[in-house]
């Protein structure tokens, strides 16, 4: 994944290496500092998945980072297109941003930027994502990106760009 920047923010690939390091507590290398609650414990559970998908299938590592407040060189979340497109070119936007930093409009500005280089490749023909229906805030920002809903189930809202 290229760099992606906003005016508040940068988004870096997050490799296997990283992963490895952070599960270590070895981050003292790293260019940025990792937030207090970051990664949160329900991304955190997949790094291992992660780590070894990452190395044999490197090209879904290109689809996925971490947000990074610029101003505080501080990660603050993470977002990506879980995997990349499929064979129909489907991709699914999947995103947190760390408690702490949550009311501040983050998910909404690097997911605009996220959409936008996401719909410039060539391979990527739509665009979904997937949201908890007691989830206000995720569903918030995935009005104000331009997603549309599709379906809603008890567990869920569908949304399509």
């Amino acid at each position: 994944m290229p760099q992606i920047k906003t005016e508040r923010l940068e988004m870096v690939t997050l490799t296997a290496d990283m992963m490895e390091a952070i599960l270590k507590g070895a981050t003292e290398d790293f260019d940025y500092q990792l937030a207090a609650e970051w990664p949160l414990d329900v991304y955190k559970q997949f790094f291992n998945y992660k780590i070894e998908r990452f190395r044999k299938y490197p090209h879904e590592n290109e689809w996925e980072g971490v947000i990074i407040d610029k101003q505080e060189q501080l990660i603050v979340g993470d977002m990506g297109f879980k995997g990349g497109p499929d064979q129909e070119g489907i991709i699914d936007l999947g995103y947190s941003i760390v408690p702490s930093y949550q009311g501040r409009g983050y998910a909404t500005e690097m997911g605009k930027a996220m959409v936008e280089w996401a719909e410039a490749n060539p391979n990527v023909k739509k665009i979904v994502a997937t949201c908890d229906p007691d989830n206000l805030a995720s569903i918030r920002v995935l009005e104000k990106i331009g997603f549309k809903r599709t379906k809603q189930t008890e567990e869920s809202i569908f949304w399509v760009y």
